[in-house]
């Protein structure tokens, strides 16, 4: 009788439960080459420049590659992945620029799409990427929501073997899965970091608990496998509290702790800098390209100097 995929990757994950366990080959080669902490930039906000565009402002701002949108409304999106993704790859090579992170939405093994992406990306180098967001079922309940969104985890992270790739599942403030980071620890329970893990991001966790997020973060500590860098404040806005990200150093993430928790507990993995505040203010959209990417350029490395400093200061690399 013929198995669906879903059937297969089923199979699979029972039959061999051990296998998500081993530990995985990216993290190692990092290890290998001296590079703990890469830094590659998330590229959502300069998705809608030409890619010439992109590079030029990484090459600028001395940031090594990208962590590049494969998603719906991204530089690549799903359906296109097979033709777009290679010539995304080989135009950044061509800037001496690296192509080994990428941010998805992928949530199912059995997505027509996600076998798809996976065997693309992992072909052009890419080593590491990111799954989308689970929300809660409230009337299954907290407890059997995570257990479903394991499960689909678990498939996951057989295809993620199958093709050598790491997956991260952000904690992000709000109300879906991974909001309270405690809960991410349920969610990878059994599965190993190398195949599916945690991409740990300070700004949402420090929203989500201003005075536990250090707990949260030794919690999960063995589960985190890339790290995402972000600050905030906190606005009043229409009455309400709002968390409003600023730049690195602006806002109220306490880097002093972040890094010296990392060194502690020797966290290790690549780092995707996300620059989620205006790049351009009011009426810079309509200055030419050049005078757009000066102003885009001071910002990326003013924040990328930032991070630099920290990383040597905490002698991490």
């Amino acid at each position: 009788m013929k198995q669906t995929r879903r059937e297969f990757v089923s199979t699979l994950t029972m039959a061999g439960a051990a296998i998500p366990l081993i530990s995985h080959l990216p993290a190692e080669e990092d290890k290998k080459s001296g590079q703990n902490y890469p830094v590659r930039l998330f590229s959502k906000p300069l998705d809608s420049y030409e890619f010439d565009f992109m590079c030029e402002c990484l090459v600028r701002s001395g940031i090594d590659g990208f962590d590049i949108t494969v998603r719906q409304g991204g530089k690549a999106e799903p359906t296109h992945v097979e033709s777009v993704l290679p010539r995304l790859a080989e135009e950044t090579e061509k800037y001496g620029l690296k192509l080994d992170m990428m941010v998805t939405g992928i949530l199912s093994a059995s997505d027509p799409f996600t076998e798809k992406v996976l065997k693309t990306a992992s072909g052009l180098g890419i080593k590491y990427y990111r799954l989308g967001w689970y929300d809660y079922d409230l009337k299954a309940g907290i407890r059997k929501s995570i257990q479903k969104c394991r499960n689909e985890l678990r498939e996951i992270a057989v295809l993620n073997q199958k093709y050598k790739i790491s997956a991260g599942y952000q904690n992000h403030s709000g109300t879906r899965i991974g909001g309270p980071v405690w809960d991410i620890n349920e969610l990878l329970s059994g599965i190993s970091p190398g195949y599916v893990g945690c991409q740990y991001d300070v700004r949402h966790a420090t929203v989500e608990g201003a005075n536990t997020w250090n707990l949260g973060m030794r919690l999960i500590s063995d589960r985190i496998n890339s790290l995402a860098i972000k600050d905030f404040t906190w606005k009043q806005i229409n009455g309400k509290p709002e968390a409003v990200t600023v730049p690195l150093g602006e806002g109220i993430v306490d880097w002093d702790k972040y890094f010296g928790t990392i060194k502690e507990l020797r966290i290790e993995g690549p780092v995707t800098l996300h620059v989620e505040y205006p790049l351009l203010e009011n009426g810079e959209e309509g200055l030419p390209l050049i005078k757009q990417q000066d102003i885009i350029v001071r910002k990326l490395k003013k924040d990328m100097d930032f991070l630099n400093g920290y990383i040597d200061k905490y002698k991490l690399r």
